[in-house]
């Protein structure tokens, strides 16, 4: 039987592709190699940026598998929760959804926990829980309504209303919308600006983002001297602090070590 999650590396991004068909639909098996995955990414210094997309061009992911047998089902989803990301709240490596086509349910809300969203010009967006009787994820609640609109969210929340691409983008959902012949180019070009700067003070900043971004300006400030980040600790030590302003000066492109 094919493997359903595949992955590349591609100098310092990680492509992963969700290749599950007819739906690219995901059943706990899959969300724990969607998991592995993920868990490959993260644990290994030299990859700095991930791209996540969905095999064939009509399914970024249907989301949760609803042909699985429940007997079955353990619901196992691994340590990164569902897509082995929804729950991954420690990642402090950037990750790009790529959406290729239908991003439906629990599609949705994997594409929601990453950072960015690219959308094909074909791709439909919707939460379709409420219609089906069931809830998503708390998290992907707040996801959604820190990315768009209120009421905009509310209504895709509670009525699965489907959204074009067009409308994703204007509504903040989406990043921008490119045709489908050019959404792994687009993809692979944001990875590789993104993999151009420092890895260190780039996990440092997802930290600030995961961390401060929320809170009230003066506690922002003071997590700054109160443990709460340590990464920033981390770059202003490192070798790549040193190594950016230098090669500034000497008119080069920088060597980063990620230390």
């Amino acid at each position: 039987m094919p493997e359903p999650v595949l992955t590349e590396r591609r100098g310092h991004v990680f492509e992963i592709t969700l290749d599950r068909p007819k739906a690219n639909a995901v059943d706990a098996a899959t969300s724990r190699a969607m998991d592995r995955a993920f868990a490959t990414f993260r644990d290994d210094p030299d990859l700095w940026v991930a791209i996540l997309t969905g095999g064939g061009t009509r399914f970024f992911s249907a989301g949760w598998d609803m042909t699985s047998n429940p007997d079955e089902d353990d619901r196992d989803f691994g340590e990164g929760g569902f897509g082995g990301i929804t729950g991954r709240f420690d990642l402090d490596k950037p990750v790009i959804a790529a959406v290729n086509g239908y991003c439906a349910g629990g599609g949705l809300e994997i594409a929601l926990a990453c950072d960015f969203i690219l959308a094909a010009e074909h791709a439909v967006f919707f939460l379709s829980e409420t219609v089906l009787g069931m809830t998503c994820h708390p998290a992907s609640v707040a996801r959604l309504l820190a990315s768009v609109p209120r009421q905009f969210g509310l209504e895709m929340l509670y009525s699965g209303r489907r959204v074009g691409a067009v409308e994703a983008a204007a509504n903040g959902l989406a990043l921008r919308v490119v045709p489908r012949a050019q959404l792994m180019d687009t993809a692979r070009d944001l990875a590789d600006r993104i993999a151009a700067a420092a890895p260190l003070a780039t996990r440092a900043t997802k930290e600030m983002v995961r961390k401060a971004a929320d809170l009230p300006i003066a506690a922002a400030h003071a997590a700054r001297t109160d443990g709460t980040l340590a990464l920033v600790d981390e770059v202003w030590a490192s070798e790549d602090a040193k190594e950016g302003p230098r090669a500034f000066s000497e008119k080069r492109k920088p060597v980063w070590r990620g230390r």
